[in-house]
């Protein structure tokens, strides 16, 4: 045991200081840093033997995995269930048709290079899976985690994983049976949509409680302890459900996302994201072969190129089908040009069933590597591209194209505004969200409760199991067969015109509750006694507890849309109101908030937006009512009271930030004191110090000026001539410009 433990540690420190060491000079050379991490990970193989290799190397596999589930939580944390439901649409059609895609021409390449039937597919299957990682990293690295097209990304990448699960289940039927198990993959469908539902309601409807509950107690300390548990945990209920464990970190990273700890949560999770995701692309350098690379350049390369060129080509073509700009299309095409993770479980899968070439492995590892190198330099292509496409695209097609966006927008819109439509979906939405619910309830009795109950009540447990399981189905079923709690505003026409179809949906609501009962009730007892208890429990839900349990269901409602929208919520105050059409709203001041470093008196505030700070949270200190002297720094989260349109108006002034992240860092690393020799076609030529206005202009600022090999005491009287060397403070191409 102390022999694993120390190979365990000593194989992590080794990947570390190596993947340091390379990641370093990859910075120092401007390349991407996921890029160092697969070098790296190369050197620190068996491949590579000038250089020690890891002791074990399911030791890197096992930090490879963490890894893995702490990328998918951060990916959950930054995408939430709303922007999911917002993109769901564009996600959803794009990801079917780049995944249909991809595995016809998969198969097809696949027979053209002589591979057999099953072989073919599977490696369309792996061929259509876009890595969720290696996108995120690089979209990080490069600052683009904040355009518009990288949360549709975002939602593709997750709607393909969802894919990924069914995909496996097919291609496990059809390497085992040589046919498509209809029933099996229906089961599959139905079985993972419903334990997301499941998971999702539970978790939407007790952690943004419990969090607020235990508020105060949650230093950084402990909300990382907190949210790492609840990710792991979720994790391991994933896996003993039959799903992954990067899903499961993903459910409970969305479901989070929604609550008003998520940037806090985000923060205090970054280091062990960044840790273990180094350690995960380093596992993926670890298994490039060199030989196999040699042995089958031709199908590395054809595979690479096909996996290129045809996700841009779907990916676009996707966008543009669902609505989406050009613009748009094209850098959502460009950056699903990788595969990654999911093909690698996939090609295990086939061969754990001893169907696929052990051939086929090392190739999509290589096709894998290659494609992850030449990711960030395809979403830098991106824009370029499309001007490129834009000036070339013939004036018709360039009009259809925006028009047809445009037309899909209209569209959209004009759906939304339907009353009746959202009537119906509201009806919808309500029968199934309940009705998984009941089917969970009854599931866990009958298989657990039921069970359990029987050897603690062997006489009598049918009776209190029963009482049991009714009394915790009772809020649901009250609900199933009541009218949604918050009427949707129809016209008299409407209600006059449909007023069939509403009575249809009632009686179909009433026959389902009955349905529930009867289930349960007749896997106890028997048939009869179940329809005659459903009967009477449906007769004193209608008659006799309807007003008051429809206003309990209501309120029920109410609690879940609140905590759901927890987050939005306490930015805008919608739902904190103080007096009248006062609100108190939570905002967190941005670096490039124009009142940052003012005191409250001098901010305008109050003059300008006609609000009120009501309190500052800085950090672990927390100022209740601030004084006027106090000042507002960037971090800051201040309780702020106004009206909606207030409120509205001062929420991007408030969280105003550098959506460029990464150009500022580069900046940043840039700076510095650099010396430069002018010579007679240097700008600064003939100028003295304050006609050049080397501040303004340059950024910089004079720092000391040689010449003669003596440095000149008073700067004010020095005019620039060729051959001085002047030491300025600034940006390095800055300054180099002035010699």
């Amino acid at each position: 045991m102390e022999l694993d433990i120390e190979s365990l540690i000593s194989d992590l420190a080794f990947i570390l200081i190596l993947g340091g060491i390379v990641t370093v000079l990859f910075k120092w050379i401007k390349q991407p840093v996921v890029l160092g991490y697969i070098v790296a990970g190369f050197l620190a193989s068996p491949n590579f033997e000038p250089l020690p290799s890891v002791a074990n190397e399911a030791n890197i596999e096992f930090w490879a995995q963490i890894g893995i589930v702490v990328l998918l939580f951060s990916l959950g944390l930054e995408f939430n269930f709303r922007k999911l439901v917002n993109t769901g649409v564009s996600a959803v059609v794009t990801a079917l048709i780049n995944v249909i895609g991809m595995m016809c021409v998969g198969f097809v390449v696949g027979k053209m290079l002589g591979f057999s039937h099953i072989n073919s597919i599977f490696l369309g299957g792996m061929l259509s899976m876009s890595s969720t990682t290696i996108i995120i990293k690089a979209l990080t690295d490069l600052g683009l985690k904040q355009k518009k097209f990288a949360s549709i990304v975002f939602a593709i990448l997750v709607v393909e994983d969802l894919f990924a699960v069914l995909m496996m289940v097919l291609l496990s039927s059809i390497a085992v049976n040589d046919s498509v198990e209809g029933s099996e993959l229906l089961f599959s469908i139905g079985k993972l949509v419903f334990f997301l539902i499941i998971w999702f309601l539970v978790g939407v409807f007790v952690l943004p409680t419990l969090l607020n509950k235990i508020r105060r107690f949650l230093n950084n300390e402990t909300l990382l302890i907190v949210s790492m548990g609840l990710c792991l945990g979720m994790a391991v209920f994933s896996v003993a459900c039959g799903f992954s464990l990067a899903l499961g970190a993903f459910v409970m990273g969305s479901i989070l996302a929604g609550t008003s700890y998520a940037e806090r949560i985000e923060r205090v999770t970054m280091p062990v994201k960044d840790l273990f995701g180094a350690v995960f692309f380093i596992s993926v350098g670890m298994m490039v072969q060199p030989a196999t690379i040699v042995d089958y350049a031709g199908p590395i390369l054809l595979l690479s190129v096909v996996v290129i060129v045809g996700m841009i080509i779907f990916g676009t073509f996707g966008m543009l089908v669902t609505g989406q700009s050009l613009k748009v299309a094209i850098e959502t095409g460009f950056s699903l040009t990788q595969i990654g993770e999911f093909s690698f479980i996939i090609a295990s899968l086939g061969m754990s069933l001893g169907v696929l070439d052990p051939s086929i492995y090392p190739i999509v590892v290589a096709v894998s590597v290659l494609t992850t190198f030449t990711t960030p330099y395809f979403i830098k292509m991106a824009d370029p591209f499309y001007e490129i496409v834009k000036r070339h695209l013939p004036r018709r097609l360039h009009f259809l194209i925006d028009r047809y966006s445009k037309e899909a927008h209209a569209t959209a819109s004009a759906e939304r505004q339907s009353m009746w439509r959202m009537f119906i979906r509201r009806y919808l939405w309500r029968m199934v969200l309940y009705s998984i619910v009941l089917i969970a309830i009854t599931l866990v009795s009958l298989e657990f409760f039921m069970p359990w109950l029987a050897t603690v009540l062997p006489h009598a447990y049918k009776y209190v199991g029963a009482a049991v399981t009714l009394a915790a189905m009772s809020p649901f079923l009250v609900a199933l067969a009541m009218p949604t709690s918050k009427r949707v505003s129809l016209s008299n026409d409407d209600y006059e015109r449909y007023t069939v179809p509403r009575v249809v949906m009632r009686i179909f609501r009433i026959i389902l509750v009955l349905a529930f009962i009867v289930n349960i009730l007749s896997s106890i007892f028997s048939l009869t006694a179940g329809i005659a208890t459903g009967v009477a429990l449906i007769v004193l839900i209608l008659f006799v507890v309807g007003g008051k349990a429809k206003i309990r269901i209501g309120n029920i409602e109410d609690r879940f849309i609140n905590n759901l929208n927890e987050r939005e919520l306490r930015r805008s105050g919608k739902n904190n109101s103080v007096v009248s059409d006062l609100h108190l709203a939570y905002m967190t001041v941005g670096n490039l908030c124009p009142i940052v470093g003012e005191r409250l008196r001098d901010s305008g505030l109050r003059s300008k937006y006609g609000v009120s700070v009501s309190s500052i949270s800085r950090g672990s200190r927390f100022i209740p009512v601030p004084r006027s002297d106090d000042r507002i720094f960037p971090g800051d989260v201040i309780g702020v009271i106004g009206t909606d349109e207030q409120l509205q108006n001062l929420l991007p002034v408030i969280e105003k930030t550098d959506d460029e992240e990464a150009a500022a860092s580069v900046d940043a690393v840039n700076f510095g004191i650099y010396d430069v020799l002018l010579t007679d076609k240097s700008p600064l030529a003939g100028l003295n110090i304050i006609n050049a206005d080397i501040p303004d202009k340059y950024s910089s600022m004079v720092i000391a000026v040689e010449r003669d090999n003596h440095f000149e005491e008073r700067l004010d009287n020095v005019v620039f001539t060729p051959g001085d060397r002047v030491y300025l403070a600034g940006p390095k191409d800055t300054i180099h410009s002035l010699a």
